[in-house]
């Protein structure tokens, strides 16, 4: 809806029975194919966050001037 707030990073994250429950049921209440789920999963999202964190820096560094002092893309 319009006017809601995003959550933010601060915010509590909120797991319920329910949500525990659909993810048991998912693997077929296996409860280590549960947590070998999740734990691919998290390492899945810390490659994401890695990949995405080295875009940022080279979007952030691009046109600045390099280690060297030189501007990158710059004619000598």
């Amino acid at each position: 809806m319009a006017g809601e707030a995003k959550p933010g990073l601060s915010d509590p994250i909120e797991v319920s029975e329910a949500d525990i429950d659909e993810a048991i049921a998912v693997c077929d209440g296996d409860l280590r194919a549960t947590i070998r789920a999740l734990m691919v999963e998290h390492i899945f999202l810390e490659r994401l966050l890695a990949i995405a964190q080295q875009e940022a820096s080279w979007g952030y560094v691009r046109g600045r001037a390099t280690r060297k002092g030189r501007v990158r893309g710059a004619l000598a």
